[in-house]
């Protein structure tokens, strides 16, 4: 895939509660950007919907959440709306503790008791701009790509004990890719070990993933393990990496380091829920000038003249 920059939207679950349609409106942007957006299974958008709103690439990321026969409902469809490659998320066998969420009340929230809310009511009334869109977006957001054995869409509610039911194994690449039958990207990829299992299973491309320091705590940098991964798959599939993309600066160690490409997802999840597409537009450009600015300041033409004699690679890190 052609794309006019080196970096993807990332796939951010949930992306609705940041602004009313915001998978649309991010996918829409990067279509006009000219880079590739990435749909979560966990968005609160149906993925056809998505794809008539985006005139560029747009990959599929999947989690196995509803099962097996959840799962191969969610392939098809992305397979006929015309989703170019299936991105398989293999590092959340269970969601991380997010303290910030039990601080700021989620799961009364998501809960059933009313009486439980009613102390957070204040903080929504703060949001008058928010709440208003929240609301007229039709409120609390189901996941209308994972369809349920009964025909329902699955319930916000239910997300966590999903993912804990749905771990991923080398296994079932077998079964996925013969429903796919298209480029398959391994998202998630932490160490030598798993690049290749996944070069070995038919992956097009794997993507260094931490979950951007959701999951687990402390683990390493990205940056830090991308040589490593690099490494070891050598040419057998091309690498990509996400995690900590904050400025342009950014990408371009990225690259230098041998990352294809990158993935940003604060950056314009930010930019959506300010102000929804144009927001998206703004991150895009920021990261695209900020990124050819140092380009020009190294004294490089173009991507291709940046290698690892750009980055002051610790010792620790080298493969």
């Amino acid at each position: 895939t052609r794309l006019a920059l080196p970096f993807l939207l990332a796939p951010i679950g949930s992306s609705r509660m940041f602004y009313p349609r915001a998978e649309v409106a991010a996918a829409h942007e990067a279509g006009k950007a000219g880079t590739a957006y990435i749909l979560s299974t966990l968005s609160g958008c149906r993925l056809e919907d998505v794809r008539s709103g985006s005139s560029g690439p747009l990959w599929y990321q999947l989690y196995l959440a509803g099962g097996h026969d959840a799962a191969l409902s969610a392939i098809e469809r992305a397979r006929r709306a015309g989703y170019s490659a299936l991105v398989v998320t293999i590092d959340t066998p269970v969601a991380g503790l997010r303290e910030r969420d039990v601080r700021n009340g989620t799961r009364e929230l998501l809960g059933s008791n009313l009486w439980q809310r009613l102390p957070l009511l204040m903080k929504f009334l703060a949001k008058p701009a928010w709440l208003s869109g929240f609301l007229w977006d039709g409120g609390l957001m189901n996941f209308p790509n994972v369809v349920l054995p009964d025909g329902r869409p699955m319930p916000y509610a239910d997300v966590a004990a999903a993912l804990e039911a749905s771990t991923v194994s080398w296994n079932d690449f077998a079964w996925i890719r013969n429903a796919w039958q298209g480029p398959i990207v391994v998202k998630g990829v932490h160490t030598a070990d798993d690049a290749r299992g996944a070069a070995d299973h038919g992956a097009a491309a794997v993507i260094v993933s931490n979950h951007g320091g959701r999951q687990l705590d402390g683990v390493a940098p990205t940056l830090r393990v991308l040589p490593e991964v690099v490494a070891a798959v050598g040419t057998m599939t091309e690498v990509l990496m996400d995690g900590g993309i904050r400025r342009g600066s950014d990408i371009g160690k990225a690259i230098s380091l041998g990352a294809r490409a990158v993935l940003v997802g604060r950056a314009y999840a930010y930019g959506d829920g300010a102000a929804g597409g144009p927001g998206v537009a703004r991150a895009i450009e920021i990261l695209r000038s900020e990124l050819v600015r140092t380009l020009r300041l190294l004294g490089c033409s173009s991507l291709a003249e940046l290698n690892s004699s750009f980055v002051d690679v610790p010792r620790a890190w080298r493969t």
